[in-house]
Parts: structure tokens; sequence; C-alpha cells
């Protein structure tokens, strides 16, 4: 198991990241709209550690609204992340909204993300469709 295995998962459960987002940015479908949201911070908190993570944002964005590039920009450090809604998004549902609030920092500057995401299953899987950020 590697060091970071090991590691507090950075989506803020308190569980291990191995235990947590690490199978989901390996290529497991998240089982409900909040996991999928904590694995994609994951994946940007993980930028340059994770080799998986630009993969796994590309896989985990709908088509029909995902950026050329996906790719997280290792110099922005995601410090934390808070959900304060769950809208459905469970393992029956089709659709699911999370609300959350992630500081963040580059350099010297830094600053609060609060953001409600958009869900929706797509061949079975979780996907992100879109965002409203305040």
């Amino acid at each position: 198991m590697s060091t970071l295995d090991a590691a507090p998962c950075p989506c803020g459960t308190g569980r291990a990241f191995a235990e947590c987002c690490g199978p989901y940015l390996d290529g497991h479908p998240a089982p409900t709209a909040e996991a999928l949201m904590r694995s994609r911070y994951t994946a940007f908190a993980l930028a340059g550690r994770h080799a998986s993570a630009a993969n796994h944002l590309w896989r985990t964005w709908h088509p029909s609204k995902r950026p050329e590039d996906v790719t997280p920009d290792p110099g922005q450090a995601w410090e934390g992340l808070v959900l304060t809604e769950v809208v459905d998004g469970d393992e029956d549902d089709e659709a699911g909204e999370v609300a959350f609030t992630a500081r963040w920092r580059r350099g010297r500057a830094h600053g609060v993300l609060t953001e409600r995401s958009f869900f929706v299953r797509r061949a079975g899987r979780w996907v992100y469709f879109d965002g409203d950020v305040n």
C-alpha cells in the first residue's frame, strides 16, 4: 500500500484514500452522486500526484458539457471540502444535486468555491452534468 493509499482522503470523509475515492479514480463507478462529487474533488486535489486524476475527470464529465481540457492545474491547491446539501442521487435515482464549499489556494492567493453540482446517470454511471457557481 502506498503512502497516498493510507493517507486520509482529500474529500473529507476521514477514511483512507484507498477505501474512499481511490477506487473511483482507478475506474470503478461511484454508486451515488455524492460519491462521484467527492471523487471529482479528490481528483482536483491530487492533481500531479495521482496518475488517474485527469482521466477520472474526463470519464465522469458529461460529454455535452465537458471542456476540451480537463487536466487539473497542479498549481491550484484544494484545501478542504464541505458538503452543504445532497438532493437525490442515490443508487436508484437518475439525477442528483450536491451543494458544496471548497477552499483553494494558489501561491499567496486563496478563496472559496461554492457550487451546486448537477449529476445524471449516463449508461448506468453517474456523471457530472453542470453546476451553478455562487
